[in-house]
């Protein structure tokens, strides 16, 4: 028995060494690994006449390097982090460094180095401050005879040098404070001697930002109230600053977007209006950008004031950090701390410092709320031309007049009116017809707001396509009587169709007794719990510009030549993949404002092919291309409309503002005309 179990023992421990060889043998992991980047070495020379010369390299993602000295001696390997010390002649000599990661990628740089034993000659020096970080000196040197240069800041209490380069490259020092400071520069060789550029250098403080703060999402108007951003509708502001501020307000401009700038800042004091003030009882968060200069260890506040129905509470942005845009978002509880009455009614709202701030700059100050998990699209809401009324049952002709009772669920200006005359048909009732088919791929009910004279009416809601061959109707029944109430039909039981004409029946099945009803916004609802979805771009209205790549025609905006199926729209855009045209050929258009995927994760885009199985690539970028996310999904049909939704929840963060389609990506132009359309926000 005890022979048996030392036989378990060995086989087990066999089987733990393989499954650890088999885990040590696993490099899948290097898969996705980046090539090394930023790669390049800094130089020491003694000045003894020597020629030596130690080589630090360094690289981001680099685990070891080869330094190829130039002069046709051995290499040396280094892992990161070591040098290696070589004996040069007099010369000028081309190192090489190659940085190579785990996954054996290999990335080589070539640097001069120069070993001389005469004294560095003819030194040029630039000393610039840097435009983006406050406090920053750039320093460049270029010199005969020289290797590298040291900078001496010229600071008390600092050790000295307080930085070194390689002759020709820029290096860069932080100093504490502003002023002018005696600096001096360094050249040197493998000389003893070396060479000496000094002057006076007035060293500047960054006092304003130098670009614009991040660019505010998109949102649905019912999600935001704005007191100023130049992304949404800011309300009305009747003082800006008030009389009783203290401290300086100037509106202006950075990188040509607007800011506030606030000097001597103890407190900012808004008023939006004294009557009713602005409703922020529907919000979830406030945001607010600000910036200070570096060094600004002010505490900010915003305070709310209900002057009306009474009370006020404050929230902290906390300490402030200086030298870039802050992005800050309360959540709105926070200001159920104070005697606030309610956020119904906020008449005045402060921006506050615990000391007197000097520079302050603020954009971006909002409240807003998650997006709405009900999504609606109007049918009909009868404020525009009235449609074609057709009646039935000899009842008198539907027509569209003033809301008589401007109250409560309905306060449009505009309603249907419908008299079931005396003595009418049981079934008597009206319909119009809408221009497209009901959208019933993206939404499965309908609401209608009525107001009828009785409680218990029945309201019968019917859709029918052209010819009434494929019909649905739903009935509901009214529940209160002479004020306004809002029904919501479900037709997600409806037969599939191009629903276009929109029948309604009050108080079916009973005779006319010349009671009036009203009817008004017919809604299609999606109420499936899933967030609204958030159109960016639909072509309806100004045309985006387009930028074409790959040799392909123009991208254009035409009227939709297809209008069926799941997009009856108006306008679409157009591609052409020219014959011949890279395999990488697309268009690209910007939006005026980040995409907002912090609330959402999915783009969705409806396309139309001529070809089934194409590889529609998607693609986002920010401004200038640094950072970047693509999505690849195949087109399923042919010659009709299709929804493709792009999942984008592992892009990485940035303000993506460029929007890129390549169609048939990988496939060389064949003069294939592709169109798309409806680009949306969703989850």
């Amino acid at each position: 028995m005890k022979k048996m179990k030392n036989i378990y023992k060995f086989f087990f421990l066999l089987l733990v060494v393989v499954a650890c060889e088999e885990d040590l043998r696993d490099t899948s992991f290097a898969d996705n690994m980046a090539p090394p980047s930023e790669v390049t070495a800094s130089y020491a020379i003694t000045q003894d006449n020597t020629g030596s010369v130690t080589i630090t390299p360094t690289a981001q993602g680099a685990v070891s390097f080869e330094i190829f000295f130039g002069d046709n001696s051995d290499s040396a390997t280094l892992n990161q982090g070591e040098s290696v010390e070589h004996i040069y002649a007099e010369g000028t000599y081309q190192v090489i460094v190659a940085a190579s990661n785990l996954a054996g990628d290999v990335v080589e740089t070539v640097q001069q180095l120069v070993v001389s034993f005469q004294a560095p000659q003819n030194l040029v020096v630039v000393l610039e401050n840097d435009v983006a970080v406050s406090k920053q000196v750039n320093i460049t040197a270029t010199a005969d005879f020289a290797a590298m240069f040291e900078f001496n800041s010229g600071e008390t209490g600092v050790s000295q040098p307080v930085v070194s380069g390689n002759i020709g490259e820029t290096i860069s020092y932080v100093y504490a404070n502003p002023g002018t400071y005696s600096v001096v520069v360094t050249a040197k060789g493998g000389a003893i001697a070396t060479t000496d550029f000094a002057v006076d250098f007035e060293v500047t403080e960054i006092l304003a930002p130098t670009e614009a703060a991040p660019v505010a999402p998109a949102r649905n108007d019912t999600d935001v109230v704005s007191i100023f951003s130049d992304v949404y509708t800011d309300v009305t502001l009747n003082e800006l600053p008030t009389s009783w501020s203290a401290g300086n307000f100037e509106a202006t401009s950075v990188d040509s977007d607007n800011v506030w700038k606030l000097t001597t800042l103890d407190f900012l004091g808004i008023v939006t209006n004294y009557d009713t003030g602005i409703d922020l009882s529907g919000m979830e968060m406030m945001h607010i950008d600000y910036w200070v200069p570096e060094g600004t260890t002010n505490e900010l506040f915003v305070k709310i004031v209900n002057t009306v129905d009474g009370g006020e509470d404050i929230e902290s942005l906390g300490t402030t950090v200086g030298g870039s845009w802050q992005s800050i978002d309360i959540d709105m509880t926070g200001f159920d701390g104070g005697n606030l009455a309610n956020k119904e009614k906020i008449t005045q709202i402060l921006i506050d410092s615990d000391g007197i701030a000097g520079n302050v700059y603020v954009d971006n100050f909002y409240f807003y709320k998650a997006p709405s998990s009900i999504v609606t699209s109007t049918v009909q809401d009868f404020e525009g031309t009235a449609p074609t009324f057709t009646v039935f049952g000899n009842i008198a002709a539907t027509e569209v007049i003033a809301n008589p009772d401007a109250s409560g669920e309905n306060t449009s200006a505009n309603v249907a009116k419908l008299t079931k005359t005396a003595g009418s048909e049981v079934w008597a009732g009206t319909f119009f017809e809408t221009s497209t088919p009901l959208d019933f791929n993206n939404y499965s009910k309908i609401s209608v707001k009525t107001w009828s004279p009785k409680t218990g009416a029945q309201v019968k809601l019917k859709l029918e396509n052209a010819d009434a061959s494929v019909t649905h109707e739903v009935d509901m029944n009214t529940t209160v009587s002479n004020s306004w109430e809002e029904l919501l039909y479900d037709f997600s039981a409806a037969p599939a169709a191009d629903y276009v004409r929109v029948v309604i029946f009050f108080d079916f099945g009973n005779a006319g007794d010349d009671s009036v009803y009203y009817y008004d916004e017919i809604n299609l609802v999606d109420d499936s719990g899933v967030s609204a979805g958030l159109t960016f771009q639909d072509f309806e209205g100004t045309a985006p510009t387009f930028t074409v790549f790959g040799n392909i025609a123009d991208t254009q905006v035409i009227t939709n030549p297809d209008q069926s199926g799941i997009n009856t729209t108006a306008n679409v855009a157009q591609l052409t993949k020219t014959a011949g045209s890279e395999v990488w050929a697309g268009t690209f258009f910007e939006v005026g404002s980040a995409l907002d995927l912090n609330n959402y994760s999915k783009i969705s885009v409806k396309t139309w092919s001529p070809k089934s199985g194409a590889v529609v690539k998607l693609k986002l970028e920010n401004a200038d291309a640094s950072v970047t996310h693509e999505v690849d999904l195949n087109t399923s049909v042919a010659n009709s409309w299709e929804e493709l939704t792009y999942d984008f929840s592992a892009a990485p963060t940035g303000d993506y503002v460029r929007v890129v389609i390549f169609f048939d990506f990988g496939n060389a132009g064949d003069d294939s005309v592709y169109y798309y359309d409806e680009l949306q926000l969703k989850n």
